[in-house]
């Protein structure tokens, strides 16, 4: 894999987006989520906030990001999700 692979695009708001994708660092694969941003010149290009990880990871964060879903659910800050 020599070009990250765009998994997902979330628009967060009208400058900026979460991407989730897949590609290499340093050897590993790794998932990256990274907020991008509109620059000046009108291209995206992405920010500092993010993180990557290793990809053996992703069942780990899928689950706890069900969770924090599941949360949100209950306390009403969010609409329940289709099942």
């Amino acid at each position: 894999m020599t070009d990250d692979t765009l998994v997902s695009t979330i628009r967060k708001n009208s400058r900026e987006e979460i991407r989730v994708s897949l590609g290499e660092f340093q050897g590993h694969t790794v998932a990256h989520v990274r907020v991008w941003f509109k620059a000046a010149d009108g291209a995206m290009r992405p920010s500092k906030s993010g993180l990557a990880f290793r990809v053996d990871l992703l069942p780990e964060i899928a689950r706890a990001m069900c969770e924090a879903r599941d949360q949100a659910e209950s306390l009403g800050l969010v609409a329940p999700a289709p099942r």
